[in-house]
């Protein structure tokens, strides 16, 4: 393996699900301005997620449209005339 490519200031962070508001603890290097106090009472860094194993379609069998752009909207507004 080729030496000091990894990061090493690895540390808890919690990452949170807004799709399904699902919370778990993990280490990482992800920046991020925000906190969250965890079960533990400890404060970590959070890290929003749009989309997760416990809400991608894969993970849980289902389909779920996440429409966080409006992608959905802009594309009927542009083609509601046809």
């Amino acid at each position: 393996m080729k030496k000091d490519i990894h990061p090493k200031e690895y540390r808890f962070v919690v990452f949170k699900d807004f799709s399904s508001e699902v919370t778990f603890l993990s280490r990482s290097t992800a920046a991020t301005q925000e906190t969250i106090v965890w079960e533990d009472g400890n404060e970590y860094p959070l890290v929003k997620l749009e989309i997760s194993n416990t809400s991608h379609p894969f993970f849980t069998g289902k389909m779920k449209f996440v429409d966080t752009a409006g992608r959905i909207e802009k594309f009927n507004k542009k083609y509601a005339k046809k």
